[in-house]
């Protein structure tokens, strides 16, 4: 043999590797990085080289999973093995460390939904890197439902519950849960306490007079009149003379601020709580303070030393400052992470919850949703989120991610443990010619853990012909003449394809002769066996067709891999029918 010979089946082997550990598709880079890596002599011939491994690469591409996977065990079987082993693990990549952590007694974290909507996959970098954070520094992770709002952004009892289950689902349960429309007394007395200092006034200005005078630097005629003038007001507020709308607490600060939505911002607001009942409280109180009142007194009565939140709230920051100047207080530590997109995938609640009210959209569980709900329904692991936002973490800089990024790291933790089945998508006949005998065909049932046996099918005779169904997207692709390998089984040649169905002639059974012509592979089920199955693809479009029988000692709730077809996850069963969710392939 040639060197030449040598290097192309060194470089064929890599390449081998590389597309079994990446789903089918070997990744040239990758292939040139190893080969050089073990013979760095063979830069000096880059150019000739890359040609190489570009051929090599692309017919490797070529071929099957299954075919790469055979061809595989012919020339590198010790390597085959080794990756078995080896495949699952990950090293998860590592969080900078946090500043002036030596200043507190206790790292604490928190994240802080609103009970209005389900969270979603926007919510999970705030929730997986506090969790994560308070862990590494053997602190404390806090949960706070922000629901001080009954009328705009409407708590509802279901959601508090549904957040729960899917922090749990995350496995990111807090140390504790804490609910601020328990806490209303708590932010009147701090209201109070600013009122009688005289750095917080009441103000029944008239929105629109409001921003003129403050667009001008100038205070309002409420600012400068007397602390015990405002205490009154602030009775007025809590006894119900002032009606929704008609009066606001604000917390002084710098007029002069070059942001005005920093200038005086409002604390507390009335709301009629007769017309909009909290689901919590009901019409207990009719003063609710707003955001960066709620949020700054309790993050420094809960001891949050590090506050980790998207960089929209730089702002929020810088109201709440004046705030803990007011006080007296020390403000923690903060990280402001720039904004993650989805490709596709829309994170707006007002706008799902929207679309639902519309029907477009079944429910926040629906498979075009990037609700937790909606992905735990799918097959998406928890792990494989945890991975993304790791991966990701807290980097100020706007990130847009696209739904394989996710796809990728989840398939890394479902491929080893999904058992393989064979499903035909919108079935069509497929008619054997020239068959002499029955056929049994042994599949594996996961093609690298030889521990789980084998699906066993047999293909029945008679009359020298032989009935098979396959999948209508490979129906699609055949043309008079082709052969084809039918996974496991034998070789056929197409003799007509038509819209009523395919007949075909018995080829042969080595694979050998298919591999030799490339002749693709296709899977099967005998006509006379199948269940019904549909499978919920993510655009919410159904896939109806037939599985293999075996597929009913799978319990709902498992993730299995349909061949050829991708990843999904078992939703429900019944003695006539089998529903799943498509995962990704």
């Amino acid at each position: 043999m040639s060197f030449d010979n040598q290097l192309k089946n060194h470089i064929e082997r890599i390449a081998l590797l590389n597309a079994h550990l990446h789903n089918g598709r070997a990744r040239k880079g990758s292939v040139i990085g190893k080969l050089f890596s073990e013979q760095p002599q063979l830069k000096e011939k880059i150019k000739q080289i890359s040609t190489l491994v570009e051929e090599i690469t692309e017919k490797v591409n070529a071929l099957s999973p299954q075919a790469q996977r055979i061809r595989l065990e012919e020339v590198w079987p010790e390597a085959l093995s080794q990756s078995a082993k080896e495949k699952p693990g990950r090293e998860e990549k590592p969080l900078p460390p946090l500043e002036y952590v030596e200043a507190y007694d206790v790292i604490t974290t928190r994240f802080s939904p609103n009970p209005d909507a389900p969270i979603h996959l926007g919510s999970a970098r705030a929730i997986i890197l506090c969790k994560e954070y308070a862990d590494v520094y053997d602190g404390r992770f806090l949960v706070r439902f922000e629901d001080t709002d009954p009328k705009g952004k409407r708590p509802q009892l279901e959601f508090y519950k549904a957040i729960k289950k899917d922090l749990n689902w995350l496995n990111s349960q807090p140390d504790a849960y804490y609910y601020q429309s328990d806490r209303l007394q708590i932010y009147y007395e701090h209201a109070e306490h600013l009122l009688k200092a005289g750095t917080a006034y009441v103000c029944t200005c008239k929105p629109r007079l409001f921003r003129d005078v403050v667009m001008q630097k100038k205070p309002c005629p409420c600012r400068p009149l007397d602390v015990n003038k405002h205490l009154i007001r602030w009775e007025k507020m809590l006894n119900g003379t002032f009606g929704e709308g008609e009066a606001v607490v604000r917390v002084k600060t710098d007029l002069n601020h070059p942001n005005p939505a920093v200038r005086d911002w409002p604390a507390l607001r009335i709301i009629d709580t007769e017309k909009h009942p909290h689901p919590r409280t009901g019409n207990k109180y009719r003063v609710w303070p707003l955001y960066n009142l709620a949020c700054g007194v309790d993050d420094h009565l809960m001891g949050v030393s590090h506050i980790i939140r998207g960089k929209e709230h730089l702002t929020n920051q810088t109201r709440q400052e004046f705030m803990y100047v007011h006080f007296g207080w020390r403000y923690p530590e903060t990280i402001h992470y720039g904004r993650m997109k989805i490709v596709g995938a829309s994170l707006s609640k007002s706008e799902i919850l929207r679309q639902i009210h519309a029907g477009t959209y079944k429910n926040w569980d629906d498979p075009r949703l990037a609700t937790f709900s909606a992905l735990r329904r799918r097959g998406i692991q928890p792990e494989a989120i945890k991975h993304l936002i790791l991966d990701v973490g807290p980097k100020t800089q706007d990130i847009t991610l696209s739904w394989e990024n996710l796809y990728a790291h989840n398939r890394r933790l479902v491929e080893p443990h999904a058992d393989r089945f064979f499903f035909i998508d919108h079935p069509v006949q497929m008619t054997v010619h020239g068959t002499v005998k029955d056929f049994t065909a042994k599949v594996p049932v996961h093609p690298e853990y030889e521990d789980r046996g084998v699906r066993v099918f047999t293909v029945k005779e008679t009359a020298g012909i032989t009935h098979l169904s396959i999948a209508a997207r490979d129906h699609e692709k055949m043309v008079a003449g082709q052969l084809i390998r039918l996974m496991e089984l034998f070789n056929i040649q197409i003799q007509q394809s038509s819209s009523k169905g395919v007949t075909a002639v018995f080829h042969s059974e080595e694979y050998e002769k298919a591999r030799a012509v490339k002749a693709p592979l296709i899977h099967w089920l005998p006509n006379d066996v199948g269940v019904k199955c549909r499978v919920i693809l993510p655009d919410a479009t159904i896939a109806k067709g037939l599985v293999e029988p075996s597929i009913r000692k799978i319990e709902v709730g498992r993730i299995v891999q349909f061949t050829r077809f991708g990843f999904v996850r078992i939703d429900a069963k019944s003695r006539k029918m089998i529903t799943a969710y498509f995962c990704h392939r």
